[in-house]
């Protein structure tokens, strides 16, 4: 795989983005994690989501999706959902250990793993779609609000800002931060602590937490998309996503 690397720590699979700096969300990043989820499933007991220093994700790759027309983005849209579904249900614990910036998708990946971790310094986490016109996505939502609760939630994508770690801590957006040498391994010490417990109870508890938000997903992920891409394609916002698009 081009995009990602599964590193394993005995029982626990680190699943590392390694599409360059930025680790921009694209098709293929989709794809890749589609299938080292089902492969994390069947040959591990836990996970530890993570990328580079500088970036976990900057989020959408906006330069290779605003070429797509309304059909490719259906596709994509369908694909990047399910990804984030499979994740965030993953029959395991799952950790998201933050050593760089979790932007936008950034932070949709990382929300959607049981626990965050993150170290210190300059490294912003935020939902910012709000300031280019569009809505966050509906699972994102669904999900951000069980983490951080209705009020922090609507704070954050009412206004699209960006926090560092302790503010990311103060809101219960992560869980914790560690220094950048040990974010990583303290991060899979946390997963694997708990991988240790009987399989049976575990996954009958973290299905008890995301059932409620899957079924919900799953009756409404259609509509929800069809208005997400209506926001998407109208003119004014294809201007702001082509001025944030040039940033990369």
């Amino acid at each position: 795989m081009k995009n990602i690397t599964i590193e394993p720590k005995e029982k626990i699979a680190i699943l590392r983005l390694t599409r360059g700096v930025t680790n921009a969300i694209n098709p293929a990043l989709v794809s890749e994690c589609t299938e080292a989820l089902q492969q994390i499933q069947q040959q591990y007991q836990g996970m530890v989501l993570t990328g580079g220093t500088k970036f976990l994700s900057i989020g959408l790759d906006l330069p290779a999706l605003l070429p797509f027309d309304r059909t490719e983005m259906i596709a994509f849209w369908r694909q990047f959902d399910r990804m984030l579904l499979k994740l965030y249900t993953l029959p395991m614990p799952t950790a998201c250990a933050v050593s760089g910036h979790a932007t936008a998708g950034g932070t949709i990946l990382a929300i959607s793993c049981d626990f965050r971790y993150i170290a210190p310094g300059k490294r912003l986490m935020g939902l910012n779609e709000i300031k280019i016109g569009v809505p966050v996505p509906y699972l994102a939502d669904l999900i951000l609000r069980q983490v951080v609760g209705d009020r922090v939630a609507t704070e954050m994508t009412y206004t699209g800002e960006f926090v560092g770690p302790e503010q990311a801590v103060d809101r219960g957006l992560v869980d914790g931060i560690f220094t950048e040498t040990d974010v990583e391994t303290k991060t899979v010490e946390k997963v694997a602590a708990i991988a240790a417990r009987v399989k049976e109870a575990f996954v009958f508890i973290k299905q008890s937490r995301v059932e409620e938000i899957e079924h919900r997903f799953e009756q409404y992920a259609e509509s929800r998309l069809n208005r997400f891409l209506d926001c998407w394609f109208q003119p004014d916002v294809q201007a702001l996503l082509h001025l944030a698009a040039d940033k990369f």
